[in-house]
């Protein structure tokens, strides 16, 4: 009996045991699954508001230098990728022409002195009633279409002239030449120029970002070909019409390229700054990326417990992001410990 009663005792007390065991390994337990993290408080603040756009360089003015009537190359003097003046002989073409149009000037010429001869005679006939106002009149009409013949058989030596000498009219950069001396003028120009100083570049601004842009606004300009390098330009131009395609406004961005670096056909990367914004910025290591997916989270502790809050991400700001939505000024944002959360959980916040 006593034996029985002993261990009724000892089983009470190994059971005892057993359940202060099981509530302090609990206790435990739950002291190490709550996660251990550091917050920062973010707030509101103002950003700039920078556009980036990407465009091909163009030149300001193209010129393709060619004739009026088809006729052979003499001589081309300058060749791809060589700058010119304006004025500058580009090309020599055949003058096999020219000495038939300098006959038809020198026969304009004698006709019209002939008339004026018979013209003054008339009007002095007419003067001491010798002739009549008739005759006069006839002879003022043929004087008239004797100037008109030999200003005609001018503009036409010009013109061929013109056509024979072809000159520059910008200074720029050849940037095509399409025949040799010896061949005969065809469909292409001879040459193509192309005015550099300036350059521009044409980028596309949505809707939304249009009526903070306008002429004259100073614009940033990179080249991939220089890196980092930075070059000053200037909106020029804003398209009064939308591209119903991409609703879409052509904007004009020039650069002075003084010292002509910048060719025409290089890519180019154009920043506008387009105002300020207030908008809650938080450190970088603070934003989640979903992993298989383009969203990105901030988890947001409150009262104890995070909440895994999507966001939108605007400028990357150094060391911090600028977010578009997802946070409210003021808020506490996790910055270390995120890859043990879950939305939800009870943290504990690191001293």
């Amino acid at each position: 009996m006593k034996f029985r009663k002993f261990a009724a005792y000892a089983f009470m007390a190994s059971a005892m045991l057993m359940a202060s065991c099981s509530s302090e390994e609990k206790k435990v337990e739950e002291k190490v699954e709550k996660p251990l993290v550091k917050v920062e408080t973010v707030v509101s603040q103002s950003v700039d508001q920078i556009g980036n756009y990407t465009a091909t360089t163009e030149a300001d003015v193209v010129n393709n230098i060619t004739t009026a009537m088809p006729n052979r190359i003499k001589a081309i003097y300058v060749d791809e990728g060589q700058k010119v003046s304006k004025g500058q002989r580009l090309v020599a073409l055949d003058d096999v022409n020219t000495d038939s149009y300098e006959l038809q000037v020198a026969n304009a010429e004698a006709n019209l002195k002939n008339v004026e001869i018979n013209y003054n005679r008339a009007v002095e006939l007419y003067k001491i009633g010798g002739g009549t106002k008739q005759s006069v009149e006839q002879m003022e009409l043929s004087l008239i279409n004797a100037q008109n013949a030999l200003a005609s058989a001018k503009r036409a030596l010009q013109n061929v002239k013109e056509n024979t000498v072809l000159t520059s009219p910008i200074s720029g950069v050849v940037t095509a030449r399409n025949y040799d001396a010896g061949d005969m003028t065809g469909q292409l120009p001879i040459l193509t120029i192309a005015q550099v100083q300036p350059v521009k570049i044409v980028i596309n601004v949505s809707e939304s970002e249009l009526a903070k842009v306008n002429n004259g606004m100073p614009a940033v300009v990179k080249f991939d070909t220089y890196g980092d390098e930075e070059f000053a330009g200037k909106v020029t131009m804003v398209a009064p019409t939308v591209d119903v395609a991409t609703r879409t406004f052509g904007v004009e961005v020039t650069v002075a390229n003084k010292d002509n670096r910048i060719l025409p056909g290089m890519f180019a990367r154009v920043e506008l700054n387009l105002g300020t914004m207030e908008h809650v910025v938080v450190p970088d290591k603070a934003v989640v990326k979903q992993p298989g997916s383009g969203n990105y989270y901030v988890y947001v502790y409150k009262d104890g417990k995070v909440s895994y809050n999507q966001v939108q991400l605007g400028q990357r700001m150094g060391d911090k992001y600028e977010l578009i939505s997802g946070v409210e000024s003021g808020s506490q944002v996790v910055v270390s410990g995120q890859s043990r959360l879950a939305n939800g959980d009870a943290v504990e916040l690191a001293k």
